[in-house]
């Protein structure tokens, strides 16, 4: 049968299927919940701005967007967008996805954070960013249908959804604190973690092994 929360039609292909399972099963309900949200949110922004992305890898991104915070997927010291993106790659690649939609899935996923730069890009990585902006700060909110934001977080509920989102980033991020730098995951770091402190830009600059 048909999932279908606030109009939107979730994708039933078997790789959306096994990403659910996997999500509810690697991730903790925060994060599932938070994911499937940023895909319906995304899905009703993109009908709103008269955008068409690939519904099926608009929800690859979205359900594998936060996937690094939970466990790092790689044994390097990287950013967690990064840790996500890696992980939906190879996901896909052992679908036998083409890669160029994995590298769609990629992009999205690692520049779901990242200010100014989404919405320059092709749909599904534009509506990731739409989606996440909406469920995590609110953006866009006013210019959806209230009616269909009941529904969706009555099927996937926020609960205390702000204390525990960024207790979550706190877990996820405090062994790989430099990962951080020049991003707005650092900010979340320098409030809750005692004796954190960011490093500038500035500093990075005078600091350069140069001269002058």
């Amino acid at each position: 049968m048909s999932e279908i929360i606030a109009g939107v039609r979730i994708p039933e292909t078997a790789a959306a299927a096994e990403a659910t399972r996997l999500m509810q099963e690697m991730t903790s309900p925060l994060i599932y919940h938070h994911s499937r949200r940023v895909f319906v949110f995304g899905a009703l922004h993109a009908q709103r701005l008269g955008l068409e992305p690939d519904l099926e890898l608009l929800y690859l991104s979205a359900m594998f967007h936060d996937t690094g915070l939970r466990t790092p997927f790689s044994d390097a010291e990287q950013r967690f967008e990064i840790d996500g993106a890696d992980h939906a790659r190879r996901f896909m690649n052992d679908r036998g996805f083409p890669a160029e939609a994995a590298d769609v899935v990629w992009t999205a996923i690692a520049l779901h954070t990242t200010p100014g730069v989404p919405g320059r890009m092709g749909p599904e990585v534009a509506i990731t960013n739409v989606g996440v902006l909406t469920d995590a700060l609110g953006l866009g909110l006013g210019e959806l249908d209230r009616t269909q934001v009941e529904e969706i977080t009555a099927v996937h509920p926020r609960g205390d959804f702000k204390k525990e989102f960024l207790q979550a980033f706190v877990e996820g991020l405090k062994d790989r604190p430099e990962t951080t730098n020049g991003t707005v995951n650092s900010d979340v770091l320098e409030h809750f973690v005692p004796g954190f402190r960011r490093t500038t830009m500035v500093e990075r600059v005078m600091g350069a092994p140069w001269p002058s």
